[in-house]
């Protein structure tokens, strides 16, 4: 299959299961949308589920290309943790599909396909991790650092904000002192440091 057209598939399946959900997006309507036939669309996925799968894993692709971007090594890597954060909150808000991800959404739909899924979480991630490194590597972080754990477990602390803070008028707000409320603790503790430290 032509790479523009099944662009133009995975496109139209994103736009179509952001708004209407896995249960409810047709593959009529996402082969409409696309300008092609619905028998085209299975040249490019071996079922909606598939299909599902690989918007997914494009808006995920998508949010981790964006992310990267901000990850320069000349720069303290808590800073960047922060940065790339907070870019990636405002990356959730136009890619509802990688919300439902993080949301762990899809897996009660899609309960076989749990493991892939977790896959792309992971894939997610990548970006923290590479950042978590990169602070071990500055002596900004611990040598003995467990990456893939911390980045879980920030990516954990991260969602939670997101789901209890995202409301009101003054949500931006909210969530930015939330996030480095959150960072300050995760980074620096709440032990009280050393006399003479």
């Amino acid at each position: 299959m032509e790479r523009d057209k099944k662009e133009c598939i995975l496109r139209a399946a994103c736009k179509a299961f952001a708004r209407f959900g896995f249960k409810k997006a047709s593959v009529e309507e996402i082969a409409r949308d696309a300008g092609v036939a619905k028998g085209t669309v299975y040249l490019a996925c071996d079922s909606k589920e598939d299909l599902y799968y690989q918007a997914l894993h494009r808006e995920v692709r998508a949010w981790v290309a964006e992310t990267a971007r901000l990850i320069d090594p000349r720069q303290p890597a808590d800073r960047l943790l922060m940065n790339a954060s907070l870019a990636g909150i405002d990356f959730l808000e136009q890619r509802p599909l990688v919300k439902e991800l993080f949301y762990r959404q899809d897996a009660l739909q899609l309960p076989v396909w749990t493991e892939r899924l977790d896959e792309l979480r992971t894939l997610g991630r990548a970006n923290v991790v590479e950042i978590l490194k990169l602070g071990v590597k500055q002596g900004i972080f611990r040598k003995a650092l467990d990456v893939e754990e911390v980045a879980e477990l920030l990516h954990d602390l991260q969602i939670a904000t997101y789901a209890f803070h995202n409301r009101g008028p003054d949500r931006g707000a909210r969530l930015a002192r939330r996030f480095k409320a959150g960072f300050d603790l995760v980074l620096n503790g709440m032990l009280a440091k050393p006399a003479g430290a």
